[in-house]
């Protein structure tokens, strides 16, 4: 790309879903999807965040927990929005009450959600603990056993992102993610939004999901590394009681780094932006197609490049 100098943040985020995009600018978002059919859905709406409503949820490291927590709240949503387009006919015959079926797919995303973080806590903090914990025999320094223990942990993600990836449906969600980001890298670099010149743009973005979590591990080893309990009971609890507070520090850091071009800063972003190559693949015409209808759903970007190109 030769404007690689000129890239204004647009604050756009999104992810990849079934067969689609969402797209999310501020209080909006839109789901776009491609149909059985070949048309292109898409569905609208809005989410409010606790940020805007309570002081205390805006101010920095809480800020970080709510936006993950509603940005995972929000992509069970749109993955559920997704999904309904490939239910079974039988399914689709089926009169059911719309407030009843509201209803049912809020409680499963809220336990979908629960259940997801609980996973997680578990095999990607926990585990590596008790893994590390083996290896007492043979290191002495806990500072060391934690550098371990912060390395099994992101191994373990880089391994579980490169097994799912070897799923087919997985292959086709890595490739919308891989259109979603060169979407949003497109309108970023103050060019036109077209297929053209979105497939000219990088899979990678410094503000991704795959980036906070390889950040959140890598923030994790430093937490580990000073805080020194005696207790392995008392370990593990510390373990999950700082996972709030390690993904509002990590937050901070993927918020500065999407806004900024600083050397020490990019080299910092560097892991996670290469970790990135596994979780996006290069998409078609056709899918590129639909991340460009979910971002112009819920963001004018001809006035938002108008706009920055006058600064």
């Amino acid at each position: 790309m030769n404007k690689k100098s000129v890239v204004k943040p647009s604050g756009i985020g999104g992810q990849a879903v079934l067969e689609g995009v969402m797209m999310k600018n501020k209080d909006r978002y839109a789901v776009a999807v491609r149909k059985p059919d070949g048309e292109i859905e898409v569905e609208e709406g809005t989410c409010k965040s606790l940020r805007d409503k309570y002081f205390i949820c805006d101010l920095p490291i809480i800020r970080g927990v709510v936006t993950f927590v509603e940005s995972l709240v929000l992509g069970m949503k749109s993955l559920t929005d997704s999904s309904k387009y490939f239910e079974d006919e039988e399914d689709d015959a089926e009169e059911i009450d719309e407030d009843k079926k509201e209803k049912r797919e809020k409680v499963e995303t809220t336990f979908t959600v629960i259940l997801s973080i609980i996973l997680a806590v578990g095999i990607f903090m926990i585990l590596p603990f008790f893994i590390s914990e083996l290896l007492k025999k043979v290191v002495a320094s806990e500072k060391l056993l934690a550098v371990i223990e912060g390395v099994i942990r992101i191994l373990l993600f880089i391994g579980y992102v490169f097994a799912i990836s070897f799923v087919e449906d997985i292959k086709r969600v890595f490739m919308y993610h891989g259109a979603e980001h060169k979407t949003i890298n497109c309108v970023e670099h103050m060019l036109p939004l077209t297929v053209e010149n979105v497939k000219k743009q990088s899979r990678e973005h410094k503000r991704c999901g795959t980036s906070f979590i390889f950040i959140v591990l890598f923030i994790s080893i430093i937490f580990f590394i000073f805080i020194r309990v005696d207790n392995m009971w008392l370990k593990i609890l510390c373990r999950i009681l700082l996972v709030p507070v390690i993904a509002g520090v990590s937050y901070e850091f993927i918020r500065f780094a999407g806004k900024s071009e600083n050397s020490i800063v990019n080299a910092l972003s560097k892991p996670g932006m290469l970790i990135q190559k596994l979780t996006t693949k290069e998409p078609d015409d056709s899918m590129i197609e639909v991340a460009i209808a979910s971002v112009e759903a819920v963001f004018d970007w001809k006035e938002f490049q108008k706009d920055k190109g006058a600064e």
